[in-house]
């Protein structure tokens, strides 16, 4: 069934609106979406649109100032109103509320323009806000898990490899591991920050507009740094959101990594981490049981990332290059949902890294239980008994076999077994009690490392101070790009109610 709105006032090319079951599934839903997330940035648009108008002499102040007060005055509910009769888009039911208004609006206004970079840019210009608030998040993560790893810098815990004990780290060696990987997130949101901060205003529909539109001075009125050159990348392109949501989904990979480790460490085999009870969950059935559901409730919400990436790539791949529903709407149909998760995962991880307990009783007993020593002993053989490197690292590897099989622990080695097993390989190793005391120390294993980044105790705090310092600049950074935008908004109000335009004759 055909709607009976008419489309004559918008076009004349067709005679009829959008047929009821269209209208329902596909132009309602989008208005009520765009009218909920976006219709500050239409507003702020036709604002600018208007500042040009006034610059470019087709505009008086006083039209300027009845259609902005108009267009200040407007909320959703009136331009859902207006959407019957407009087709249920956006932009014309802005036009129609603001001309019910006014009773009679200025014949040029609106004349060279086009929905499509208006369109372009208020997606970008919400992205951008959104962007911002994901950096913010990843900052105050990045905060925590600094002062956490700080804290436990001298907690020693085994080091896995292939899920098995492998050498002497600390728990404060990990988490700044957490706190370099939002570093280097933060690092690359610039660049997403960076597309979704070129203005498409002015680009038209695809091929530029025939007004001398000043496209810097409009860019710089909507707090953007630069303009969106190219007419037609404006419009067709969508590379902001994927480069954000490509961020989005690396930072999901690392965090799902890092969950999966947690919930590993607080399981009852290892017991080396533990939370609040305000941060646990129960078994309906088991009632000896302590879950952890908030790390799967994050190891889960990692996947939206992911998929909220390939929505945006595969809603564009394969369209031509210009501007379309396809990739101006659907492509980006997911965007809310993803933005939405990626600030749900930053602040569960966030809690996450404030509350963790560790139980560093547990993960020493962990390290003194197993042979961590055993790539030290290699180094030792070589550097103090010179034993050919290769031919260490089986001797040290015999050791541990032989010491494991005779039931005894690192901490109490077997000088003459050593020498023994040298001994069969015509080697001798000089003093080997104290070789394998050293090796095995757990005391002092920390400290065997010597390159910076590594577990030595200073190197992590080494590591801690760069980022610290790394997350100031960031901050900074983020910091200046909020003042633009205010800078850039507060310059369009005053702009409007201006006496006279700008480069006027006094």
């Amino acid at each position: 069934m055909a709607s009976v709105a008419s489309a004559s006032s918008l076009t004349g090319r067709i005679a009829s609106g959008p047929d009821d079951l269209y209208r329902a599934e596909v132009l309602q839903p989008q208005l009520d979406y765009e009218l909920r997330a976006l219709l500050p940035w239409y507003v702020r648009e036709e604002k600018v649109l208007l500042a040009e108008y006034r610059r470019l002499g087709l505009l008086d102040g006083a039209e300027v100032a009845a259609l902005a007060g108009a267009l200040n005055a407007l909320d959703a509910d009136e331009l859902i109103r207006c959407a019957g009769e407009s087709m249920a888009d956006v932009a014309f039911s802005l036009e129609r509320a603001v001309s019910q208004r006014l009773g009679t609006v200025p014949a040029r206004w609106h004349v060279d323009r086009s929905r499509n970079d208006l369109q372009a840019g208020a997606q970008m210009l919400a992205g951008r806000d959104a962007i911002v608030e994901v950096a913010e998040g990843l900052l105050a993560c990045g905060r925590v898990a600094l002062r956490r790893a700080a804290e436990s810098v001298n907690v020693s815990m085994p080091g896995y490899t292939h899920q098995q004990p492998a050498q002497v780290i600390s728990a404060g060696f990990y988490l700044s591991a957490v706190s370099d990987c939002i570093v280097q997130t933060l690092d690359r949101l610039e660049a997403a920050y960076a597309a979704a901060d070129r203005c498409p205003l002015g680009a038209g529909a695809m091929a530029g507009q025939e007004l001398d539109w000043d496209r810097s001075r409009m860019a710089r009125l909507l707090g953007c740094g630069a303009v969106r050159e190219h007419a037609l990348t404006a419009v067709a392109g969508r590379d902001w959101a994927l480069t954000a949501t490509a961020e989005f989904s690396l930072w999901g990979v690392a965090v799902s990594r890092f969950v999966t480790d947690l919930m590993t460490w607080a399981g009852a085999g290892y017991g080396f981490v533990d939370w609040p009870d305000n941060w646990a969950g129960i078994s309906s059935a088991m009632p000896q049981k302590r879950n952890f559901p908030v790390l799967e409730r994050i190891r889960a919400r990692t996947a939206h990332l992911t998929a909220g990436h390939l929505a945006v790539v595969l809603g564009q791949r394969s369209t031509p290059y210009s501007n379309s529903v396809e990739v101006s709407k659907e492509a980006g149909a997911q965007l809310p949902a993803t933005f939405a998760a990626m600030l749900s995962t930053l602040r569960l991880f966030t809690a996450v890294l404030e509350n963790v307990r560790w139980h560093p009783d547990r993960t020493r007993a962990a390290c003194a239980a197993e042979y961590l020593g055993g790539f030290t002993l290699a180094n030792l053989l070589t550097l103090h008994a010179d034993v050919p490197w290769r031919t260490a690292q089986v001797l040290a590897g015999q050791y541990v076999v032989a010491a494991s099989d005779a039931g005894l622990s690192p901490d109490r080695p077997d000088g003459d077994l050593l020498t023994r097993l040298a001994a069969d390989r015509g080697l001798a190793v000089g003093d080997a009690g104290a070789l394998l005391a050293e090796a095995f120390a757990l005391d002092g294993a920390l400290a065997t490392k010597r390159t910076s980044g590594s577990t030595h105790p200073d190197a992590v705090r080494a590591m801690l101070a760069g980022q610290e310092v790394h997350l100031d600049r960031a901050e900074r950074w983020w910091q200046q790009r909020r003042e633009r935008i205010a800078a850039g908004l507060a310059e369009l109000d005053a702009t409007l109610v201006a006496d006279e335009p700008p480069g006027a004759d006094r």
